[in-house]
């Protein structure tokens, strides 16, 4: 008894990356959900390419350039079918980031394997994006891409709750 007074367990130490992680995957889980839910709301009964041209006269732009005539050309492809498979996968993904962002919160075990597999997974498509159409939008997504797989493989031991017994 006198041992467990001496001897107190050292408070974990904090850790504010892994906060941050958890808060990127909670942005980009609501992102999704907005995603999914906009189209659903906004797009699923209505004429898109018209939808379009309201867009570009709201944002005062000619719809006569080039750019936007092919891009309208594009939308008037979009199937009502398309669009249940954009709100589906977005579900889907919003699912996948809020559960990593859970997971992380609590200290997880597999699911820092599973964030680090996901974030390690993206590194060479987003290399290849780069390399072929490099912008700093890109070079950021990357370069926080590699940050987290970095840091939650080389804290994955403090951070991993363990249910050891004490002995």
């Amino acid at each position: 008894m006198t041992e467990a007074v001496n001897n107190p367990e050292p408070k974990p130490k904090r850790a504010p990356t892994l906060y941050f992680i958890v808060g990127f995957k909670l942005l980009k889980a609501t992102g999704a959900l907005l995603l999914a839910r906009g189209v659903h709301r906004q797009l699923t009964d209505n004429n898109l390419p018209e939808e379009f041209q309201k867009l570009l006269l709201f944002l005062h732009l000619d719809p006569e350039k080039k750019f936007f005539t092919d891009l309208a050309d594009r939308i008037a492809e979009i199937t009502p079918e398309n669009l249940k498979w954009i709100v589906a996968g977005s579900m889907i993904y919003a699912s996948f980031m809020f559960l990593q962002a859970i997971g992380l919160a609590f200290h997880i075990g597999w699911i820092v394997w599973l964030v680090i597999g996901e974030s390690a997974f993206f590194v060479p498509v987003e290399v290849y994006e780069l390399v072929h159409r490099p912008s700093w939008i890109k070079f950021l997504i990357l370069t926080v891409n590699v940050l987290i797989v970095w840091y939650l493989f080389v804290n994955r031991h403090r951070l991993i709750r363990h249910h050891h017994p004490k002995k």
